[in-house]
């Protein structure tokens, strides 16, 4: 076996010997019950993550770290640091604000604890974010900043406060502070890997499109028993219009809407798919492509919620008016305005018995795909693989960061690379939510790897 470069070991051993520092900052972290939604938590546990980071990212060795207010009224944590004369620059994002931790009772631990447990550390926010606002403070401090020896590079640093809860604020600060975020590579710190320990760049993204569907029959409810049967039921006429979103395989079906993309990037074997997303014995999954296709290059239909009546306090009536929300998630090559189109006009045809429907869209958010032929993708590539001893593998996320496609649209000539400490194991938004260390600590290293030896990759490659 080869033994690895004297420096990189070195700075390997640096990291090892700074996880405890870590523990603590996420510690503290997830503590903070920063959750961005002043009805759920008081606005003062942001702000006291916010203080955090400052604070934090400052002793790291950043300078002029402070609180900037975004449009929709929450606070980013912005800084930076200044690298030799002609050196590229490296944005490092991340999100201080967290989900609510839902059912306490459903956890095994406080939620707002960070608690050792079989290997792994709980609490809610552990991997997203604030596991990756530990691995940044750790890349940082191993290369030394805070000692006085400077960055190999330009940095940026952003972290966002309202992520979780969808606002826009950061989106809506780009086109206004764009000094804040231009950089040549951008590190996206809200991803992770496919599997434990195998180290992986999120490559794509769905669109986001969501709507929310009425349907109307009566003038109001009316008797089961003296009116049911000729009455037209709008919850049977929802039901009717829902089901004809997804075909008898359960691929979804929308008019006008392609549905056949295939994945060229990592598998995902349908049985860890089934052991990740805790499918019940006996329970099929639904779609005939595979589920790398069906994850990352198709679009996937889910209805959120439904309005009416609960079963404890329903009664023999049928029903006037009902709604229900709907998501749709498209892939890259799919225009997610004419997905939306596409998914309304679906709706409204689908309505039976001349039910009235209305259709009302919520948001809309373009899909992403990464470019990966660049001096950073290739200095990533590089230092994950010798962080972590495997080479990496490049994946698709079925979920949305709107920001993505705002910076890239804003910086076109800019590198984004999506990585992060979290893996299918972190039930991230989900009650016991937890991170593995050693993630923190290889991820932490890969970045340093990455800040130190990007620069010569960049010069290499001629500059921008």
């Amino acid at each position: 076996m080869t033994s690895e470069p004297t420096d990189t070991a070195a700075l390997r051993e640096r990291v090892r010997t700074l996880m405890p520092r870590a523990e603590d900052d996420l510690r503290a972290l997830v503590a903070m019950r920063s959750v961005a939604d002043p009805r759920q938590f008081p606005p003062e546990e942001c702000a006291k993550a916010a203080d955090f980071l400052v604070r934090a990212f400052t002793e790291a060795g950043l300078s002029d770290m402070r609180r900037v207010t975004t449009p929709d009224g929450t606070d980013a944590v912005v800084g930076h640091a200044e690298g030799p004369e002609g050196a590229p620059t490296v944005l490092l994002y991340c999100h201080y604000d967290v989900q609510p931790p839902l059912d306490d009772a459903a956890w095994r631990t406080p939620p707002f604890e960070l608690t050792a447990r079989d290997g792994r550390w709980y609490g809610r926010g552990a991997a997203d974010c604030k596991g990756n606002i530990a691995m940044h403070l750790t890349a940082l401090r191993a290369l030394g900043g805070a000692e006085g020896a400077g960055f190999p590079v330009h940095i940026k640093f952003v972290a966002e406060g309202s992520e979780e809860q969808g606002t826009g604020g950061l989106e809506q600060l780009v086109p206004t502070r764009p000094e804040l975020f231009e950089a040549d590579a951008l590190l996206i710190c809200d991803t992770g890997n496919f599997a434990l320990g195998l180290p992986t760049t999120t490559t794509s993204l769905r669109g986001l499109v969501n709507v929310v569907v009425t349907v109307s029959t009566l003038k109001g409810e009316m008797h089961s028993g003296m009116f049911g049967g000729p009455a037209p039921d709008a919850l049977a006429a929802l039901v009717r219009i829902l089901d004809g979103l997804r075909d008898a395989h359960g691929n979804t079906a929308i008019d006008g809407l392609a549905a056949d993309g295939v994945w060229d990037g990592v598998s995902y074997p349908a049985e860890r798919f089934r052991a990740d997303a805790g499918v019940l014995d006996g329970v099929g999954l639904v779609g005939t492509g595979s589920v790398s296709d069906e994850l990352w290059a198709r679009p996937a239909v889910t209805v959120l919620g439904i309005d009416c009546p609960p079963v404890v306090s329903s009664s023999a009536a049928v029903q006037a008016r009902v709604r229900a929300r709907v998501s749709l998630r498209v892939p890259p090559g799919t225009d997610a305005e004419k997905a939306r189109e596409a998914l309304t006009a679906h709706l409204l045809a689908a309505a039976p018995w001349g039910a009235r429907v209305e259709v009302e869209a919520e948001g809309v958010g373009q899909p992403f795909r990464a470019r990966t032929d660049g001096p950073a993708y290739t200095a990533l590539g590089a230092a994950l693989g010798e962080a972590y001893g495997t080479s990496m593998v490049q994946s698709g996320q079925g979920g949305s960061i709107p920001l993505c496609n705002v910076l890239a649209d804003r910086f076109p000539d800019a590198e984004i690379a999506l990585i992060g400490v979290e893996e299918p194991g972190c039930l991230i938004h989900a009650p016991n939510e937890s991170v593995d260390p050693a993630e923190i600590e290889r991820m932490a290293l890969a970045e340093a790897l990455f800040l130190r030896s990007y620069a010569e990759a960049y010069g290499r490659a001629g500059g921008r």
